[in-house]
């Protein structure tokens, strides 16, 4: 049986489901607890209905945008994701060179396993760089001066992370368990994927944290390295200490994890030049309102002083279309990307891509749009 060519974000990850040993793609997958928030961000994007109007001239349709001061083939950037380069091949290069050839930025997570110098040797182009406040002050600034040096403009800092949420998938997977059960069940899940074994755990070593090497000790030793990120996080982080970051980081700072009208006004007050409205995909605090149904209230709110990104539960064209029409500048993708990737490579997120842009230039067409700035609540069916 000749088996069906993939288009949407839910046929890769079906793809990457088959390809990946169970905690790796449950790792992806999963969420928070119970997963309502994870099942909302998706859900709530379903629920929003769309004005279509006709015979409005719609022979030029321009699908550009301009995130954080870079311009862009349509409003939507990758969004950072940890451990892709287990996902596939020294993923996090690969996800770049693509990004950078359609157009799009890319997102380098802190705890990627490609280092930077590799992603923007990779896409001839620095990506932007997320991090984290770690307790270690030093490794911060290290970081920081660090991507500036090698080129990179836009900084994403994640602020919804004092603890790791409760992601149960994980440990019944045995992600991160170091004793023998644990073991011995990611073993098992690892052989029985013997195309992952030996594509990307062999032959895309070193499997470590790029861009800790040289930061922390015993970066060769994941699990060990993997502990000393977990006792990193800091829940004693104040907005002071986003103040201090601000004079760190000449460039664009963006806040991603804002999920709250007087959060998003204490961003803007201590200098960020944009937000990313998010909830980590559902990781964190689970029964945490989805990332569509705060946007409006947080648009209204500081919609007019800084730019508005949106991440959680994007998986069409359609929904950039709404996350514009209810505020947002742009949006960021983060698990359709990865799934894109590992379920069918570079030419798998070539095409995800090629089509959530087809997406939008099509909604944009039947809604009567044709450009990116056009676009507003007057598009959204509120009868």
């Amino acid at each position: 049986m000749i088996p069906a060519i993939p288009v949407t974000a839910g046929d890769y990850r079906r793809l990457a489901q088959r390809r990946l040993p169970g905690f790796l793609f449950d790792y992806i997958d999963g969420g928070a607890s119970d997963e309502i928030t994870l099942r909302a961000n998706v859900d709530d994007f379903a629920r929003i209905r769309l004005r279509q109007r006709v015979l409005v001239d719609v022979a030029n349709i321009d699908t550009q945008a301009t995130l954080a001061g870079q311009s862009c083939a349509m409003p939507l950037a990758l969004a950072p994701v940890g451990l892709a380069g287990m996902m596939a091949r020294r993923g996090e290069a690969q996800a770049a060179r693509v990004a950078h050839a359609a157009g799009l930025p890319f997102t380098l997570s802190t705890v990627g396993i490609c280092a930077l110098t590799e992603v923007r040797d990779a896409a001839g182009a620095p990506p932007w760089f997320q991090l984290y406040m770690l307790r270690d002050r030093g490794v911060v600034r290290a970081l920081i001066e660090q991507a500036w040096a090698l080129g990179c403009r836009t900084l994403v800092f994640t602020i919804d992370l004092p603890l790791p949420g409760a992601r149960h998938r994980d440990i019944r997977r045995g992600l991160g368990a170091h004793g023998l059960h644990g073991a011995l069940l990611k073993n098992a899940q690892v052989l029985a994927h013997p195309r992952w074994l030996w594509n990307v755990a062999l032959r895309g070593r070193p499997l470590h944290f790029g861009n800790l090497a040289g930061h922390v000790p015993q970066v060769n030793d994941f699990n060990a390295l993997r502990a000393w990120i977990e006792r990193q996080f800091d829940p004693a982080v104040i907005w002071r200490d986003i103040e201090w970051l601000r004079g760190l980081w000449p460039g664009q700072l963006l806040l991603k994890g804002i999920l709250d009208g007087d959060d998003a006004q204490a961003a803007v007050d201590a200098g960020a030049d944009g937000i990313v409205v998010s909830n980590h995909g559902g990781r964190q605090l689970d029964s945490a309102a989805s990332t569509i149904s705060k946007l409006p209230i947080i648009a209204q709110r500081v919609g007019a002083h800084t730019q508005i990104l949106l991440d959680g539960g994007v998986r069409s064209g359609v929904d950039i279309f709404k996350a514009l029409a209810l505020g947002a500048r742009g949006v960021l993708i983060g698990r359709a990307w990865i799934w894109a990737l590992a379920g069918a490579g570079e030419a798998g997120l070539r095409a995800l891509l090629a089509t959530l842009q087809r997406e939008l230039l099509l909604t944009m067409t039947l809604a009567g749009v044709r450009t990116i700035a056009d676009i507003g609540p007057q598009h959204l069916d509120r009868d």
